[in-house]
């Protein structure tokens, strides 16, 4: 875990095997942004908003994207995406809901609270390395996000 200034992506995570195949995909993909990774919604609310262990942080200096797990310790996913999308500043941050839930009621909840993407976990390892560094390759060198 790392309590860097610049944070590229945040990846929100407590399942140590996904954290794992994230970090490998974003290397087979030579994506060498700053990643923090933090295990539960607290963490990831503290790292946004440079709070506590992340003090030291600029709290204007946001993530470049968020990928948020919502089955999470402390506070659920869901709770930590309300939390960004009301703060008037926070609420530009690109969140990917990145999770194995395929339940429609959690899909249209994310896109209510302001989810950007919604993305379920691949099974096979190679089309999770594939999927993800698409997907990190559109939110960091695509995309076009305001500045702090």
């Amino acid at each position: 875990m790392s309590t860097m200034q610049d944070i590229d992506i945040l990846l929100v995570e407590d399942n140590p095997i996904y954290v794992e195949l994230m970090l490998r995909a974003l290397k087979e993909h030579n994506i060498t942004n700053n990643v923090c990774v933090v295990n539960d919604g607290t963490d990831a609310l503290d790292a946004i908003f440079a709070r506590n262990k992340f003090s030291e942080r600029s709290s204007s200096n946001f993530p470049k994207v968020v990928l948020l797990d919502l089955k999470l310790l402390k506070m659920d996913g869901l709770e930590v995406l309300r939390t960004i999308k009301r703060d008037d500043k926070a609420k530009v941050i690109p969140i990917v809901v990145l999770t194995t839930s395929t339940e429609d009621r959690h899909v249209s909840q994310a896109y209510r609270l302001g989810a950007n993407s919604y993305i379920v976990k691949a099974v096979d390892f190679d089309k999770f390395v594939e999927e993800m560094g698409r997907m990190c390759y559109y939110w960091l060198q695509i995309n076009h996000a305001p500045q702090g």
